[in-house]
């Protein structure tokens, strides 16, 4: 083919050639000047040849956003054939989706191809390249190559590299707050927060953000008070800093002297001068020097006069002044005596009556079954400790509710029991309690109309055969209501909840023996009647609850579910968290630290943001605590509660108080329970607050307070509470009380500022708007989103799960399989496989996990999530099960 076209080209040169020549000769017989004719080309063009390729689109740079995988594309034209080679390598030809069209303005034709880039493949290449792919074209004319794409997997991390910090600074001065975002891919975009507002630049000049990220405040304005967020985001998330506070003041200024007054009486005159030009805004200072100003207005005359008098007053008395002088205290002196010795006389006959009264003598009180609340028993066996006999008028004051005398057997020594009938005393409606022998099932019911006290030591000797030994159980029911409850469970189980506490214990069925029944306790300690179980750096992170009895013998684990205030948010760990446990002398000892259970751990913790679930086969009194985990500081999760006095108010007198206590329902419902106590109302919703292991203290002040109307009875700028308390957890409830004066009983309106943060950390502001005399409505002390739940349930009443569903799921789990899909793939899927080798050592590790879903599920238990887990391991037998005898 390619010589018949060279030969083509050679014949029709010439006839060209000569058809040219032909046509000039002739135009030449017309015209005579051949001066002006064109001078022919030395060869002439062949037909145009096919272009090379030409890219119309290629491909761009992408991310991996979890696990979706990108798409990659190119176009070009002229093009016989496109591939992509990624990473030196050619990609599959059944990889590739190709279209082809036909360009309307040249006739040529246009290709594209698509490909898709999968999560696994990027994360297969070693090296230190990222995963790029480019385009291959071919034509005719040869081929052309394509820009390389990379293809990168998204990410952002959690912690900021530098986060802004609050501070308070001068009126008109320039403030920075840096800000460096987490690291991701790609790189994070930055926003700044005033106030949940987003600071737009070209909006208000005063703002600068500059190319790190920083934040520029160019003149400080009082408006510029506020909250401030550095946030970051790029396609994967969006991460927020913790919060600045800034914090704008105003040095207060002197106005002008005012005019001179008139000359009074004394022969002087005076001047004043007010602190409003500029008034001290935000915590600023004060004016320096003196409000008032006087002088002599007689220019000296008065000085005979001042003199004068002051030698009359050096006389001595008159001789009949001083014996009236003298009369009056003697008389005065006499009256003191009598006074003092008619008060003796009271006091005594009001000790001797109070002695001689109808009291038991106290050997008998010692040795009776009941107990004041506040008595604890001596130890028979310590010689550090003697016995003695305890002081019963200081036992009588704190005891309420009466004493009760049981049937005496044979062997129990007789005792003589003061009973009292004070309608003061305000028994529990209906209270029976039952001891159940193991042997006869016997019990003994204490009949309502005598009525038990909360505060007082319930011990019961269960009634049996004579002269066998008895089995006796005892607890200590809290004095305070709200914080305790407790319910006779036997071996079908059942749930103890203490309401708006987030604090429950989970017993199982068949945990208690069959034929046993026990009085079960859960129990809320007052942080004022129990030691602590932090030490050193360590913080309390949850309340201390006692469950019981203590002595009772467990044929499989029991749930406690805590809530707890650690921070549990960040990617790597910040805490350090130890479950303690209290001994009967007192002490407190590790019982496991979360992340090092060994197969010697007597109990398994399920950690959640808010709560932790404990797994244990010993009841008793146990606390979470906490200390950072180097090289970050650890963060607690604290609230802050604003109150004040119930309206209406009649003095001139007024208090603010905030409380700083742990995120959880227990510490919030303990302090509403003492305001509502002192009359004080809830102002609006608790504010959180990240307080960190960092050694600075919280520091709240007032600001811009109507000083027309309104005094502050504060001397200092702030106050403080020191960091120690806060952290230790050893203090409870923590408060500041700002003291506040009205000008008049007609100013109903307050309007102020408090801002609440932790040096060199995160704060918050309550912008203050009340009328003192309105009346705000009773808050309730239920969190959002919380529910109410009963306060025991027995049997099956107390779970979700039905006990010939949970055998089923327990039979096709429990026996090991070859291909895993048994109770560990279910523990995995339900989130419970931290540490699986306790679980591996009981006789059905899945009845335990099902316990374990039943405490982590107890406000939202429906079968669903179960159900899904289940449907994931392929169990299709058990959802057969589940839907028939349950209620998915």
């Amino acid at each position: 083919m390619r010589d018949l076209r060279m030969q083509r080209d050679q014949i029709a040169g010439p006839l060209v050639l000569l058809l040219v020549v032909c046509g000039f000769v002739a135009s030449g017989t017309e015209n005579s000047d051949y001066s002006e004719a064109e001078v022919l080309p030395d060869s002439f063009p062949s037909a145009p040849a096919e272009p090379l390729p030409e890219f119309l689109l290629e491909p761009e740079d992408a991310f991996i956003v979890k696990n979706r995988p990108v798409q990659l594309r190119c176009r070009a034209s002229p093009a016989t054939q496109i591939y992509f080679k990624c990473n030196g390598e050619w990609v599959n030809q059944n990889d590739h989706v190709t279209r082809e069209s036909l360009d309307q303005l040249t006739g040529l034709v246009v290709r594209e191809v698509d490909i898709s880039v999968s999560r696994t493949q990027v994360e297969e290449l070693f090296g230190l390249e990222d995963y790029w792919c480019q385009c291959v074209a071919w034509s005719s004319a040869g081929t052309t190559k394509s820009n390389r794409a990379y293809v990168r997997i998204a990410y952002l991390r959690k912690n900021f590299e530098q986060e802004p910090l609050g501070r308070e600074v001068r009126l008109e001065q320039e403030v920075l707050l840096q800000c460096r975002p987490p690291e991701g891919m790609p790189a994070a975009e930055v926003d700044w927060l005033k106030n949940e507002d987003i600071i737009d630049p070209s909006q208000d000049s005063n703002f600068l953000i500059t190319i790190d990220h920083d934040l520029i405040i160019k003149q400080a304005r009082l408006s510029d008070t506020a909250n401030y967020t550095c946030v970051a985001r790029n396609v994967v998330a969006r991460r927020r800093s913790s919060t600045a506070t800034l914090i704008v003041y105003v040095d207060g200024g002197w106005t002008e002297w005012a005019k001179w007054s008139a000359c009074g009486t004394e022969c002087t005159h005076w001047r004043s001068r007010e602190c409003q030009a500029p008034p001290p805004i935000n915590g600023g200072k004060h004016c320096s020097g003196s409000m008032m100003e006087s002088k002599n207005c007689t220019e000296g005359l008065c000085a005979r006069n001042k003199k004068v008098s002051i030698e009359h007053a050096s006389h001595p008395l008159s001789p009949g002044m001083g014996v009236a002088v003298y009369t009056g205290l003697v008389v005065a002196l006499l009256l003191t005596v009598v006074m003092a010795l008619g008060v003796g006389v009271l006091a005594y006959r009001r000790r001797c009556r109070h002695l001689h009264g109808d009291i038991t003598d106290s050997s008998s009180a010692l040795t009776a079954a009941f107990h004041p609340g506040n008595y604890k028993a001596p130890r028979q066996d310590n010689p550090l400790h003697p016995s003695a006999p305890p002081d019963l008028t200081a036992t009588a004051g704190a005891f309420r509710g009466p004493l009760f005398s049981l049937p005496q057997g044979i062997n129990d020594s007789p005792h003589k029991i003061p009973m009292t009938t004070s309608p003061l005393l305000d028994p529990l409606p209906s209270l029976k309690i039952k001891v159940y022998n193991s042997s006869t099932l016997s019990s003994v019911e204490l009949p309502a109309d005598m009525g038990v006290g909360d505060g007082e030591i319930l011990s019961l000797k269960s009634v049996g055969t004579v002269g066998r030994e008895r089995e006796f159980h005892s607890h200590t029911l809290s004095r305070e209501p709200g914080l305790s409850t407790s319910a006779t469970l036997g071996h079908l189980g059942g749930r103890l909840t203490i309401p708006n506490t987030g604090v429950s214990l989970l017993v199982p069925p068949g945990t208690i023996p069959q034929g046993k029944f026990y009085e079960m306790y859960l129990i809320i300690n007052k942080w004022d009647k129990t030691t602590l179980p932090s030490e050193g750096s360590q913080t309390v992170l949850s309340p201390v609850v006692s469950c019981g009895p203590s002595s009772m013998l467990l044929n499989r684990p029991v749930v406690l579910t805590l809530p707890h205030c650690a921070q549990l948010d960040t990617p790597t760990p910040d805490w350090t968290l130890t479950l303690k446990t209290q001994t009967h002398q007192g002490a407190w000892e590790e019982v496991l630290t979360v992340g090092e259970e060994t197969l010697s751990s007597p109990c398994y913790l399920q950690l959640e943001e808010e709560c932790c679930h404990v797994l244990m086969e010993q009841l008793g009194t146990y606390g979470l605590v906490g200390q950072s985990c180097p090289p970050r500081p650890a963060c607690k999760r604290l609230q802050l509660a604003l109150f004040a006095p119930r309206a209406p108010c009649l003095s001139l007198d007024y208090s603010l108080r905030i409380y700083c206590i742990h995120d959880t329902p227990h510490a919030l419902k303990e302090v509403l329970d003492l305001e509502r106590s002192l009359g004080g109302v809830l102002l609006e919703d608790p504010k959180s607050l990240f307080f960190k292991d960092s050694y600075h203290n919280l520091r709240l002040s007032i600001h811009d307070i109507p000083h027309n109307h309104w005094r502050s009875k504060l001397l200092a700028k702030y106050q403080e509470i020191p960091f120690y308390h806060i952290w230790s957890g050893s203090q409870r409830p923590l408060h500041c009380t700002f003291s506040l004066e009205r000008a008049s009983l007609a100013v109903s309106q307050l309007t102020c500022k408090i801002c609440v943060r932790q040096v060199e950390g995160e704060g918050q502001i309550f912008q203050l708007h009340t009328d003192i005399q309105e009346t705000l409505p009773p808050h309730s002390p239920l969190p959002s989103g919380s529910t109410c739940l009963p306060s025991s349930q027995v049997g099956p009443y107390a779970f979700r799960l039905p006990d010939s569903i949970r055998q089923k799921i327990c039979a096709s789990l429990d026996a090991p399989s070859a291909r895993g899909c048994d109770w560990r793939l279910l523990a995995r899927s339900l989130g419970f496989d931290r540490y699986l080798n306790y679980f591996a050592t009981k006789p059905s590790p899945t009845g335990v996990l099902l316990d374990l879903w039943e405490a982590c599920h107890q406000g939202d238990a429906d079968l669903v999530s179960l159900a899904t887990a289940l449907e994931e391991m392929g169990k299709s037998e058990v959802l057969v099960v589940m839907t028939t005898d349950g209620d998915c």
